[in-house]
């Protein structure tokens, strides 16, 4: 009797956790589709001229298969940009557990305005209604480090336009 309830157990365990793997995947590239407002926070700790503190927002457009586009208004040591919304654009990939990466370059008009491009991994929440990003470096710079985050949301746009 002792037996049976303990595999009873098991198999309620075994059925919550296969729903908690549910619910957490599968997620793909279509998993991000659709408009985003981010709040992004943190530092540049290097290259030495690059350094300091970093605030911003952007809406990004992800497009479901595996292309983004953004605006960013990211204020830098306190200093606003040159380009009041600056554009961007790249790549993203979404596992199956609903991680990811994407590489963003900046795309000003203003060349002044430019950045290197960041390399982002990121953790997708709320059946895509969420995602939350951190900077894990640049493909161009190999000395750039920061400590930057951002967290997003799903957001439906104004009149329907993006």
């Amino acid at each position: 009797m002792k037996v049976l309830r303990i595999f009873a157990q098991l198999a309620v365990l075994g059925t919550a956790a296969t729903g908690a793997a549910h619910a957490l995947g599968p997620c793909s590239n279509a998993t991000l589709d659709g408009n985003y407002a981010f709040t992004i926070t943190g530092q540049i700790l290097a290259p030495a001229p690059a350094v300091g503190l970093v605030a911003g927002v952007a809406k990004t457009h992800f497009d479901g298969q595996g292309n983004m586009k953004q605006i960013d208004h990211v204020v830098h040591n306190g200093v606003a940009p040159i380009e009041e919304w600056r554009p961007g654009s790249g790549p993203y990939q979404v596992n199956a557990d609903c991680t990811g990466s994407m590489t963003i370059t900046a795309e000003p008009t203003d060349p002044a305005d430019g950045s290197p491009e960041l390399n982002l991994f990121f953790v997708i929440g709320d059946n895509g209604k969420e995602i939350r990003t951190v900077v894990s470096g640049s493909p161009q710079v190999s000395s750039f480090t920061a400590a930057i985050t951002s967290i997003g949301t799903k957001i439906e746009p104004l009149d329907g336009v993006w």
